[in-house]
């Protein structure tokens, strides 16, 4: 803990003017990391993309091959159905020739006439069942097919992904680094408000400078006294428009030398 201390005494014992040298220095490394970041351009989220249709693609044919698969039970039960229909209507059919009354023959022929309505529900839902197991087997299809090109482009995609990381890992990892060398000489609460404004400023720029009397970032004018406390490097100043911390010029060029 004593030692943590001390980092802290040690970083807030760094004047000002060291403060913003880092600060730009640090804005510099991150924009250079920026850059390589660009280079891999949408790739990271279209390999993204692809991995999520690769998911919901499966997903699909994974509920249409268990459809098909209860279609193919339900068709076969209809089947069944009709056979045993069959079977009653035969044996009803040969009862009637050998019955004793006029009212065993009218149940006989009620129960054909049931067994024969019977007969024609279940080629109704046959017909029906085997439209939707037609319609299925071409979604099923459809999405196989899809898949399996969704899957060759986001093989392609990662590769060139990878080849790009490959090319610029190095850099990255030096810039990081260097980033880090960098985050120790600037204390924990400025450095939390550097990355804050950073992220929520555009093209991740949260240190400027002063270009011709106005803001880097946001471009608004700034005052001739705030451009004099600016040049004076005796405290940390940020734009009143955008809230961005700015440096100038001069600081700018010494830090480059």
């Amino acid at each position: 803990m004593a030692t943590a201390k001390t980092k802290i005494s040690e970083v807030k014992d760094i004047s000002v003017e060291e403060r913003l040298k880092a600060l730009y220095n640090l804005q510099k490394v991150a924009s250079d990391i920026d850059k390589i970041k660009t280079l891999r351009g949408e790739l990271p989220l279209e390999v993204q993309d692809l991995e999520d249709e690769i998911v919901g693609l499966q997903t699909r044919i994974d509920k249409n091959n268990t459809d098909l698969e209860e279609l193919g039970k339900t068709l076969a039960q209809k089947k069944v159905e009709i056979e045993e229909a069959k079977t009653k209507i035969a044996k009803s059919t040969e009862q009637q020739n050998n019955v004793r009354n006029n009212r065993e023959y009218d149940l006989l022929s009620k129960e054909i006439e049931f067994q024969t309505l019977e007969i024609e529900l279940c080629e109704k839902r046959i017909h029906e069942y085997s439209a939707d197991q037609k319609t299925k087997s071409e979604e099923l299809e459809e999405a196989t097919n899809r898949l399996k090109n969704r899957q060759l482009d986001l093989e392609q995609k990662k590769n060139e992904l990878d080849e790009i990381i490959a090319e610029t890992r190095q850099e990255e990892d030096r810039l990081r680094e260097e980033s880090k060398e960098i985050e120790k000489m600037i204390e924990p609460r400025l450095l939390t408000a550097f990355k804050r404004i950073r992220k929520n400023a555009r093209n991740g720029l949260a240190v400027v400078t002063v270009e011709r009397d106005a803001c880097g970032g946001c471009f608004n004018k700034i005052p001739p006294q705030r451009q004099l406390d600016i040049r004076l490097r005796k405290k940390i100043i940020v734009c009143e428009y955008c809230g961005r911390i700015l440096v100038d010029k001069d600081l700018t060029n010494a830090t480059e030398d």
